[in-house]
């Protein structure tokens, strides 16, 4: 599921980051920024206990697991946790590299405008990206590993 979630998440957030950079699409920056991603996300996913955070916010506020409020909630735990820390990653890869290109001519506004406009951007495209892929990836790792999750609406027809 980390994996799944970290290179998810990098490929939307790369994309994204390239295509709103007024630059035009470059390969090379889309796959350095895109590898550099999937870097830290997949670590954040193996240090940070996403499922017991989400768990304990969605129990502290009282509402019903699996439920859309539940799923939203996680969402915004995910998008906060991940988001801020890619985004700054990519911001500051973004200017090292405009700097080395232009032989430190580039003429860019300043660090923190760039990131709090790319990480507004950035923010609502991955919890879009999460709230999409989440259901579809919790699936397809329970089917992996050999679990069948019940199907939804209750249990099965013949379990009463």
């Amino acid at each position: 599921m980390t994996l799944l979630m970290g290179v998810t998440l990098s490929f939307c957030l790369s994309l994204t980051g390239i295509l709103t950079s007024g630059e035009g699409f470059q390969l090379k920056s889309f796959l350095i920024s895109f590898a550099a991603s999937t870097i830290i996300s997949i670590i954040i996913g193996l240090v940070v206990p996403m499922r017991k955070l989400e768990g304990a916010a969605i129990k502290a506020i009282d509402i019903e697991e699996h439920s859309m409020p539940a799923k939203i909630v996680s969402a915004l735990i995910s998008d906060l946790i991940y988001t801020p820390f890619i985004t700054l990653a990519m911001i500051a890869l973004a200017r090292k590299m405009a700097m080395k290109m232009s032989n430190g001519r580039a003429q860019l506004p300043p660090f923190d405008l760039m990131y709090l406009k790319s990480f507004a951007i950035s923010f609502v495209v991955a919890f879009v990206i999460i709230m999409i892929v989440t259901p579809v990836y919790l699936k397809l790792s329970m089917k992996l590993a050999g679990v069948n999750p019940p199907a939804a609406g209750g249990p099965p027809a013949d379990k009463k």
